[in-house]
């Protein structure tokens, strides 16, 4: 299955293959920065997993080199902090998952890309917006 390049394109899937939802405004989110975890062949890094920022994981991906706390203005970043919603790379969520410091998932604005890399079992066991 092949997903366009094309940001705020509607028709991209999330896990359960519906529609997928906004993430972040909020930061604005996104590999594209439209808010969503939509995804393209630009986006080497699957910036799949909508995620909850939380303290262990933000320390924990600062430690292998990707401080996402510190404001670079200069790139329009505001810097995370516990709460925030982003859209992860689907490869370093699991590596938090691995090393327990995995944060909660909104599976509604998770792109399906992310189930290359992550198990949708695995997306459900930190799942946010499940009932």
């Amino acid at each position: 299955m092949a997903f366009g390049p094309i940001a705020n394109d509607d028709a991209q899937p999330n896990v359960f293959g519906e529609p997928i939802l906004p993430c972040s405004t909020d930061p604005v989110t996104g590999f594209y920065r439209d808010g969503c975890c939509n995804t393209g062949p630009e986006d080497g890094g699957s910036h799949t997993v909508c995620a909850e920022m939380t303290e262990a994981f933000l320390r924990f991906t600062a430690a292998r080199g990707n401080d996402l706390s510190t404001p670079r203005p200069e790139f329009g970043f505001p810097g995370l902090k516990p709460g925030d919603r982003w859209c992860l790379c689907a490869a370093r969520w699991e590596e938090a998952r691995l090393a327990g410091a995995a944060p909660r998932v909104h599976l509604l604005a998770t792109h399906q890309r992310a189930l290359e890399i992550v198990a949708l079992d695995d997306l459900k066991e930190h799942a946010a917006d499940l009932s």
